[in-house]
């Protein structure tokens, strides 16, 4: 009988990063909420300056929607993964009813 050597190790478990408390603003919330809600949805540049437009830039710096253009002056917004995640995450803070 031959004797077989024996298996490796398993490999180790990937290092998980603790997952930093994420400031989320009421305009923010509330966008991310809405293309949870309603699927993509299309923003007109119409006021760049806007709240909306400026929440918009601020969700996609943090990587939370993508903002595409899909015709001139209208862009495609799409939930990411982190998006949906805070977007279904209870709100803090929020007063309870009962």
């Amino acid at each position: 009988m031959i004797a077989r050597p024996p298996a490796p190790p398993p490999p180790p478990p990937p290092v998980r990063t603790p997952v930093l408390p994420v400031t989320v603003l009421p305009q923010q919330r509330l966008l991310l909420q809405l293309v949870a809600m309603s699927g993509d949805i299309g923003i007109t540049g119409v006021a760049p300056s806007s709240i909306l437009w400026r929440t918009l830039v601020e969700c996609v710096e943090r990587n939370w929607v993508e903002s595409r253009e899909i015709s001139p002056g209208v862009h495609k917004v799409t939930l990411k993964p982190e998006g949906r995640r805070i977007a279904r995450a209870p709100e803090t803070g929020a007063p309870r009813v009962g």
